[in-house]
């Protein structure tokens, strides 16, 4: 059997779009009042006489502009991310911030130019700016989340959610849920056992899904969004693994507390209606970060593609004049979350050098063309996945892209690197910078140590390093 709670499906669009409709609402109407503001009052003052306000075509066009720049500001600083999990102290502080940000840009850009009496009157205008700014925004903001809260506690909202175990912790869990008055939103659709013995007594309760093999297929079918792992003491071996194949998926794992110290990464406390869980966090950046990181990634690609265009076409034809064979070169990899794709490269080896199983590049390998030698020393080779960064494919920077045929190999021995999987493959990497091409499967499993270390440590600052390191390796013509 199912959860017994008759909760509504989630409409992620249309509660994005009730907080969308209420900012673009309350950044008009602000902007509206702000202006009367300037006019009724600081214009006003400096010329001696009432200043109106005109409803002209520059000012509804001012509104506009006014309009999408927040909303903007908003969805950059990740404001519609998760959007159903918002807590009402979330709201105040983001909200804050957001507004003091957005209204000193604001005020730098359009204010400072205005025709003031005295000093004080810019004063006057931030402090207006921002005080209708956050006032209109946040109340409409958190009447929207309260609602939401509402509704979760009242179990006409929840998040489709399976448990890992079967055996008592697993049957605490369910049942310390529907024990609470108020409901946290897990709406349980089952449970998976870790190893064979299932516990009858959660099978009664709970509906049996299988075994943890099943698990991807799962949560694509029921569209899950939770899982919270309840193992036994005697399954604690499993964790590892466990976690470890969840990272290319999007939903939220949790964990009972005792099992802490054998978590990989990140950990927040959650707690489940008063039942304290600790949750693997599956964000590697702030919001705001992996937004720059992909606009930089765009942009650099875009630039990088139009002034290394000679550079494009004279190693087009050195290939073609040099050897038989496509210029280019497709291979299936896998990306993100799984995903599979297409990398494009200049072709460096010989025409058909993979005739039967795929097999990795080694020193003085035959297969490689004299011009291929030179393009894999200053990664000449890599240039066109520029093109698979501006398709989305792709960052910059980023673990390097297997094939599934090596994946299968080196998940037996190294269950941690699907970590991997939750981040955009890149076109250099701190494997790649330190460690060069693998030749092996051992030599991936010590490339996999840096790749890990880029992952635990994300952000700008550490891919600003790897970028230069990669220059360093271009200019000297020494990678591996």
């Amino acid at each position: 059997m199912l959860d017994k709670l008759k909760n509504k499906p989630l409409n992620k669009k249309l509660h994005t779009a009730k907080y969308i409709f209420s900012d673009v609402l309350s950044a008009s109407v602000v902007w509206i009042l702000f202006s009367f503001f300037r006019k009724s009052y600081i214009e006003s003052a400096k010329f001696g006489y009432a200043i109106q306000l005109n409803f002209d075509l520059v000012f509804f066009a001012s509104i506009i502009v006014i309009v999408c720049f927040w909303i903007l500001l908003y969805a950059f600083s990740g404001y519609y991310y998760d959007i159903y999990r918002k807590s009402r102290a979330q709201e105040l502080y983001q909200t804050f911030v957001i507004s003091i940000v957005g209204v000193v840009i604001l005020f730098f850009v359009l204010l400072l130019d205005d025709l003031v009496s005295s000093y004080t009157d810019y004063y006057y205008s931030f402090s207006t700016l921002f005080l209708l700014q956050f006032t209109l925004t946040y109340i409409p903001r958190v009447v929207i989340t309260s609602t939401t809260i509402k509704k979760i506690r009242k179990r006409q909202i929840g998040f489709n959610t399976i448990i890992i175990g079967s055996n008592g912790k697993a049957r605490n869990i369910y049942e310390e849920f529907f024990e609470r008055n108020k409901s946290a939103g897990y709406k349980f659709i089952g449970f998976v056992n870790v190893k064979h013995e299932v516990s009858n007594s959660l099978k009664d309760t709970l509906t049996h899904l299988g075994s943890f093999d099943n698990v991807h297929r799962l949560i694509e079918k029921y569209e899950i969004e939770e899982i919270i792992i309840a193992v036994e003491l005697h399954e604690h071996s499993e964790i590892q693994s466990i976690i470890a194949s969840l990272e290319c998926t999007k939903v939220r794992v949790k964990i009972i507390p005792d099992l802490f110290e054998i978590l990989i990464g990140k950990i927040e406390l959650s707690l489940m209606d008063g039942t304290p869980l600790l949750r693997v966090s599956s964000e590697l950046m702030p919001v705001w970060e992996k937004n720059i990181k992909k606009g930089f990634d765009i942009a650099v690609s875009f630039i990088f593609i139009i002034l290394m265009l000679p550079v494009y076409l004279a190693t087009a034809i050195a290939i073609k004049v040099s050897s038989p064979g496509s210029i280019i070169y497709k291979q299936k990899r896998i990306g993100k979350n799984g995903r599979e794709f297409n990398i494009f490269k200049f072709r460096s080896m010989v025409k058909n050098a993979e005739k039967v199983d795929p097999e990795l590049s080694f020193e003085n390998d035959p297969r490689v063309t004299k011009l291929g030698i030179f393009m894999r020393k200053t990664r000449l080779d890599e240039i066109p996945q520029f093109v698979n960064v501006i398709i989305g494919d792709m960052s910059i920077v980023g673990p390097r892209p297997e094939r599934q045929y090596f994946i299968d190999q080196i998940v037996q021995l190294a269950p941690e690197y699907m970590l991997l999987l939750k981040v955009k493959p890149g076109i250099t990497s701190l494997g790649q910078v330190k460690y060069g091409y693998a030749e092996n499967l051992d030599q991936m499993l010590q490339r996999l140590k840096f790749d890990i270390i880029y992952i635990k440590n994300m952000s700008l600052y550490f891919d600003f390093k790897i970028l230069i390191n990669t220059v360093k390796t271009v200019l000297k013509g020494d990678g591996k």
